[in-house]
């Protein structure tokens, strides 16, 4: 059993203390705010709906939670700005880290982030759920059946919402000096994750990005993305494109197009509700006769019997098990940190060209400098 400590208290920890206790291997044993009386409000609401059987505590500082013997984990949805710091800290003090996306402010923190922790042998991840799904792995097999897609050719995704706005005066991810990424940070993220796991963790060799909008807070001295788009180009003819967005109405899709079919997922980042996450794969037949022609569909529904959310089954529950089961085997997973470096390298790097007009930025191999980037 796992003893979890969280570090703030951001409203996607509350999804994230009932993966916890829905992994039954793992609990949430301290909560830390800089406000005690935040942390709990924050555990009473919690325990009302996901209760631990021992009340995790309630602590008035992160310090205080790091410093803590009871805690073996620390789970951080800090804003962006800040997390360096904490996850250095929290490998210093031995805590295995599962941090909030995007990792970092640059490249060059996370670099120095990941190397605390194989320093002090402590385990990172970054949280995106979806990489702990059933369904992944459905895909990979299906990917690599050589049938049903044939080779890779194109890779395209969006990830948008609409956000109120409100969000724009009240929200972190609308200042700079907190989330200076923006939806690409908070979004594009997803995108960038996606292209590199269907690419084998190969990265591109070029990327063009470009701000498509921007907002800049009154209390802010830079603007943050609002809507990104983005272009990248792999090795092989291979190509991949996505669009994130603040202003656009929620979509979560991604397409695959290769030489005998292609493959649909319109829910990738968080399953539409229900017990069952399905794909779809097309391969359409178009026949001519004569002065006639046909086209048809040939399409197949592929599903898997996995909770969207809030349950045992699902992917956010399966990210903390995954994690807790690798740290109480007492052997790192090296994969999880480089994945979380390549996608801030790609995610720097597209930012890098955007605000060079979208010429294009070269990635080079040497640029993935992380002492262990060996996926």
């Amino acid at each position: 059993m796992l003893r979890w400590g969280i570090l703030g208290t951001a409203e996607i920890a509350k999804k994230n203390w009932k993966a916890i206790w829905n992994t039954k291997n793992g609990r949430v044993a301290a909560v830390a705010s800089r406000d005690i009386e935040r942390s709990y409000r924050f555990i009473e609401e919690c325990q009302a709906e996901a209760g631990f059987e021992t009340t995790p505590k309630a602590l008035g500082s992160y310090e205080e939670l790091l410093g803590s013997k009871d805690i073996d984990a620390v789970y951080i949805p800090l804003p962006t700005a800040i997390r360096k710091a904490w996850v250095e800290r929290a490998a210093e003090a031995g805590k295995h880290v599962v941090c909030e996306k995007p990792c970092a402010v640059s490249l060059a923190d996370l670099g120095a982030m990941l190397e605390s922790c194989r320093r002090n042998q402590v385990q990172f991840m970054d949280g995106v759920m979806f990489m702990h799904s059933s369904r992944l792995e459905r895909l990979r097999e299906v990917l690599d059946d050589g049938q049903t897609i044939g080779a890779v050719r194109r890779i395209t995704s969006a990830f948008t919402f609409k956000a109120p706005e409100e969000f724009f005066i009240s929200n972190i991810r609308a200042r700079s000096e907190l989330e200076p990424h923006g939806c690409l940070g908070d979004l594009g993220w997803y995108c960038i994750r996606f292209a590199l796991w269907t690419q084998g963790w190969n990265l591109p060799r070029r990327v063009a990005g470009r701000a498509l909008s921007q907002f800049q807070h009154p209390d802010s001295k830079l603007p943050v993305p609002t809507e990104f788009s983005a272009e990248l180009i792999f090795d092989g003819g291979v190509t991949s494109a996505f669009y994130c967005s603040f202003l656009s109405e929620i979509e979560q899709w991604v397409n695959i197009s290769g030489t005998r079919g292609s493959l649909k997922i319109p829910d990738f980042v968080l399953p539409f509700s229900g017990s069952e996450l399905a794909f779809e794969t097309a391969n359409p037949v178009y026949t001519i006769f004569g002065c006639d022609f046909k086209m048809e569909p040939f399409s197949r529904r592929w599903t898997l019997k996995e909770h969207s959310h809030g349950h045992s089954s699902s992917q956010e529950t399966n990210l903390f098990r995954h994690f807790v089961d690798r740290v109480l085997a007492g052997t790192l997973n090296p994969a999880w940190p480089e994945m979380a470096f390549k996608t801030q390298l790609v995610m720097e790097a597209c930012l890098e060209s955007s605000r060079a007009h979208g010429q294009e930025r070269e990635i080079s191999s040497k640029g993935c400098d992380y002492p262990s980037l060996k996926l």
